[in-house]
C-alpha cells in the first residue's frame, strides 16, 4: 500500500471511529433541582394578551427550562387582590407577578415613566429606551429598594382617549368630571379639574354603568369591546394622549430572581422579551378589527379631543410632569434621562415615522 492510500483509510477509520463515540454517548443536559414559582397580576381571569399574555410567558418558560421552571399563574382576585401585586412579590409572598408600574406611584413617583407618560414615547421608543437607552437599568435602580426587579413585558401601543357620558369639547369640560384613569395622565385631567378614580379592570364596566364615575379609559378596540364599555357610555374618543406607548411589566422577588442558576435567569429574561414583542403585535393586529366591530355594528360615536383640548393637555401634562419629578430625587433622576432620550429619538422620528406617514396620507 502506498503513503497516500494509508493516510487515506486512517482518515477514513478515525472519522468512522468519532461518528461512533459520538453516537454512543451523546451529551444529555443535566436537569438539577427544579422551582415551583407563584405569579399573581393585576388583570382579569382570560383577558386577552394581558393576562393571557402573563400565562404566555409562564408557558414559555417551563418549555425552554424543560420543566426545571414551572409557574402558576392567578389573575388578580385569585390569590391577593389586584392591585397588591407589587407588595406579594416584595414581600416574597410570591416570587412574580404582572402589572403596570404606574399602579405603583404611591410607592415611589419615578415607577410612572416605566410604563407611561402623556405626550411621551410610543412602543417603539420605549422599548428602544428599556434596551438600548438605560430605561431599564434606571428601572431596576429604583426597585431595588422593594427587593424587586423589573422586566418589560408588553406594549399596548398607543391606546383609545377613553369613554366618555359627555363631549368634550373644551378643556373645562374635564371640569367635575370623575374619570377612572391611572398614572401621570390621572394627574394631569385632575389637574383639568376632573377627580381621578382608580380602578382594577374588573371594576370598571360596574361602576361606569351605575354612574360611580362618568368616564374611563382602560386600553383600546380589542379589549373595551369585550368590556362592553360601549353599552354603558356614549362617546369614544381617540387619540391616547395620555398612555401612547404603554409597557407592561412582569416583576420578580429579588431573593428568588438571585436563588436561580443563572441559564433560568436568562431563560425568563428572555422569555418576558418575547412576551413583550408578541403582545405589541397581537394589539397592532387585533385592535383595527375590533374598532370596526364598535363602529359598525354598536354604532359607537368615534370623536377625536378637538385640537385646542390637545394642545391645552399637553401643556397641563408638561407642568405635572416636572411637579411629579420634583417629589423626590430618583424621579427627577428618571425624568431627564427619559427627557433626554425622547430628544435624541425624536430628532431621528421626525424624518423617519412621521415623515413616512405624510408621505403615505395616513398622519392625522
Amino acid at each position: 500500500m502506498d503513503r497516500r492510500s494509508f493516510i487515506k483509510k486512517l482518515g477514513t477509520g478515525a472519522i468512522a471511529a468519532t461518528a461512533a463515540t459520538t453516537l454512543q454517548a451523546p451529551y444529555v443536559w443535566p436537569k438539577g433541582k427544579t422551582y415551583h414559582w407563584r405569579m399573581v397580576t393585576t388583570w382579569p381571569p382570560d383577558l386577552p394578551v394581558l393576562q393571557t399574555g402573563a400565562e404566555r410567558f409562564a408557558k414559555r418558560v417551563e418549555e425552554m427550562s424543560e420543566g426545571r421552571l414551572k409557574i402558576d399563574v392567578y389573575a388578580g382576585g385569585e390569590l391577593v387582590p389586584p392591585l397588591g401585586t407589587f407588595d406579594a412579590v416584595s414581600q416574597g409572598t410570591v416570587e412574580c407577578g404582572s402589572g403596570a408600574s404606574y399602579y405603583w406611584a404611591g410607592k415611589t413617583p419615578a415607577a410612572q415613566w416605566f410604563s407611561a407618560v402623556p405626550f411621551g414615547l410610543n412602543a417603539q421608543g420605549m422599548n428602544a429606551w428599556f434596551y438600548s437607552g438605560g430605561g431599564l437599568q434606571l428601572w431596576e435602580e429604583v426597585y431595588a429598594p422593594f427587593n424587586v426587579i423589573p422586566r418589560p413585558q408588553g406594549n399596548t401601543g398607543v391606546q383609545m382617549g377613553g369613554w366618555f357620558n359627555k363631549k368634550i369639547e373644551t378643556i373645562d369640560d374635564f371640569k367635575g368630571l370623575k374619570m377612572r384613569i391611572p398614572g401621570l395622565g390621572g394627574k394631569v385631567i385632575s389637574k383639568a379639574g376632573a377627580t381621578v378614580v382608580l380602578l382594577a379592570g374588573g371594576e370598571i364596566y360596574t361602576s361606569l354603568e351605575r354612574g360611580v364615575i362618568d368616564a374611563t379609559e382602560w386600553v383600546g378596540p380589542l379589549h373595551d369591546l369585550r368590556m362592553g364599555f360601549y353599552q354603558a357610555a356614549k362617546y369614544y374618543y381617540y387619540p391616547g394622549w395620555h398612555e401612547p406607548g404603554t409597557t407592561l411589566e412582569v416583576i420578580f422577588n429579588k431573593k428568588a430572581y438571585e436563588s436561580l442558576p443563572v441559564d433560568l435567569q436568562r431563560i425568563i429574561d428572555v422569555a418576558a422579551a418575547e412576551t413583550n414583542l408578541w403582545s405589541l403585535c397581537e394589539f397592532e393586529a387585533q385592535n383595527g378589527a375590533a374598532l370596526q366591530t364598535l363602529v359598525n355594528e354598536h354604532k359607537v360615536q368615534l370623536v377625536r379631543f378637538p385640537d385646542q383640548v390637545l394642545e391645552n393637555l399637553r401643556k397641563l401634562a408638561e407642568e405635572t410632569i416636572e411637579e411629579e419629578a420634583n417629589k423626590d430625587p430618583m424621579a427627577r433622576k428618571v425624568h431627564e434621562a427619559f427627557k433626554a432620550f425622547k430628544a435624541r429619538v425624536g430628532a431621528w422620528g421626525t424624518v423617519s415615522e412621521a415623515a413616512y406617514y405624510k408621505a403615505i396620507g395616513l398622519s392625522a
